[in-house]
């Protein structure tokens, strides 16, 4: 099997976990600036601004800011076509609300996207991936405030408007559906600047927050359609298929909803509108939500053009033995362990066939073109004297991915715009702030307290995934090499 010849491979990073230079030429304080490092299965701390004595991992990442030359250079060998990173908002409005830019750091952006360009490398750029501006959050809750909607689309017009003849490919909000998990506190921290005070319904804020978000990228959608036709704007979700722990119909009907809430975010950024069980649902909680004519009209007006989606895992539920009549969804408390898949070192099952599943639940859902912009394992990689690392483990989980993904382009004729596996280079891990749970084709000499000398060291997936690059995917490999976790 084959991808089409234009197909778009590469990798995916995001600034906050690369870049460091946290507070160099300019830079402002984002969320990710605050969150301090922790454990395979430890939730990173928020703190109340930057504390003398804490580790911020974020802070340095792995000096992508300065040594992007030497990276892209790596890329451009692997073969990429495409390369999936993020502005970070707090490089160009340190605060925010600033009524102006900071050349500063346009100018970085610049540089780096002129580098891709130079071995032929089209920049997939995400608007915001986790890295609001601090002072959006203390000055006015994150996106809990209409204030911080106007201040993300100040911002993108500016980088579209900058960048829109060196980059064509846009997502608005990296996994925006993250939130469906309003009860851990990172998720609402990281997606939209929120934290939740006692006494607040967590779910409501969550639903405040993402209606200012998706009203803000159908704004940013029609501006860039009216800017420029040739640019394509995406939305972007993270893809966990929720299946049904048993046949039971209760079952069946509890990852329904979970479905449902799970991908309320694409329907409405996908087909312009809310669906009608979630506005039900709303005025049956009783949420008191901001939600104008104006801004139903926003959503109709700014559609996406492609969905992008990120997948490492899927998800199984299970019924309540006292359920209410909406099955109301928590991911928090209502995921159960699929026993049919196995677990990486840090939990995530594992399922190659929920990627194709995925793909023609999307495809059968949304007609439009579908964008793969994450997929990968987080392994604990050792490399040996000779600077070489075998990572087979790796290749094994993305070719298992990809075969899955060609039997849905060839098999079922889904319409794949491309594959960037996450992550292109060893980055910090979002969740963790971790540098030990390693995603990339390429070596990054950093431990988890910071130490190394930051050399990159191609790994053995680095040859593996420049061979399937050059053969147009049908060249994966022999599994008979393999050895897994």
């Amino acid at each position: 099997m084959q991808v089409p010849k234009n197909f778009l491979w590469g990798g995916a990073i995001a600034a906050h976990q690369a870049e460091g230079a946290y507070n160099v030429d300019g830079k402002g304080l984002s969320v990710a600036d605050v969150m301090t490092a922790a454990g395979n299965f430890d939730e990173r701390r928020i703190t109340d601004g930057v504390k003398t004595g804490e580790f911020y991992p974020n802070h340095e990442g792995v000096d992508f800011y300065h040594q992007y030359p030497g990276d892209v250079k790596l890329f451009a060998e692997m073969g990429f076509k495409c390369f999936r990173t993020s502005i970070a908002w707090s490089r160009i409005f340190p605060q925010g609300d600033e009524d102006e830019p900071n050349e500063a750091g346009l100018k970085f952006y610049d540089r780096l996207f002129d580098e891709c360009h130079k071995y032929n490398i089209e920049p997939v750029v995400t608007l915001s991936h986790f890295e609001m501006p601090y002072h959006l959050v203390t000055e006015y809750g994150g996106f809990r405030s209409r204030k911080v909607l106007d201040a993300f689309v100040k911002f993108a017009k500016v980088v579209i408007d900058r960048y829109q003849h060196k980059v064509k490919y846009w997502l608005t909000f990296n996994e925006i559906n993250n939130q469906t998990n309003y009860d851990r506190a990172f998720t609402l921290f990281t997606n939209s600047g929120v934290q939740v005070h006692e006494g607040e319904n967590a779910e409501a804020v969550m639903y405040q927050a993402a209606h200012y978000e998706v009203v803000a990228s159908a704004q940013v959608v029609a501006f860039a359609h009216q800017l420029n036709p040739d640019l394509l704007v995406g939305a972007m979700v993270a893809f966990s298929p929720v299946y049904p722990a048993t046949d039971k119909p209760d079952d069946v009907l509890k990852a329904q909803r979970a479905m449902q809430a799970r991908f309320w975010f694409s329907d409405v950024q996908v087909e312009g509108r809310y669906p009608s069980w979630l506005r039900k649902y709303q005025a049956a909680k009783k949420f008191d939500l901001d939600i104008t004519d104006e801004d139903l009209a926003s959503l109709k007006k700014g559609r996406v053009d492609y969905l992008g989606f990120s997948y490492y895992m899927s998800f199984a539920t299970a019924a309540k033995p006292d359920e209410d009549d909406y099955y109301s969804y928590n991911e928090a408390k209502d995921l159960v362990t699929n026993k049919f898949v196995p677990q990486s070192d840090w939990g995530w099952q594992v399922d190659p066939k929920g990627l194709r599943y995925a793909l023609n639940w999307m495809n059968d859902r949304y007609h439009l073109p579908l964008f793969i912009v994450e997929n990968g394992i987080g392994a604990i990689d050792q490399m040996e004297a000779n600077h070489q690392v075998h990572d087979n483990y790796r290749i094994k989980y993305l070719r298992d991915h990809i075969k899955q993904m060609e039997l849905a382009i060839n098999d079922d004729g889904v319409d794949v715009m491309g594959y960037t596996p996450w992550s292109a280079i060893d980055i910090v891990s979002a969740s963790t702030g971790q540098l030990s749970k390693r995603y990339g084709f390429i070596y990054v000499d950093r431990n988890d307290d910071g130490s190394g000398s930051l050399k990159r060291y191609r790994k053995d997936s680095f040859y593996w995934y420049q061979k399937v690059i050059s053969t147009h995917g049908e060249d994966l490999g022999d599994d008979s090499d393999d050895t897994t976790r």
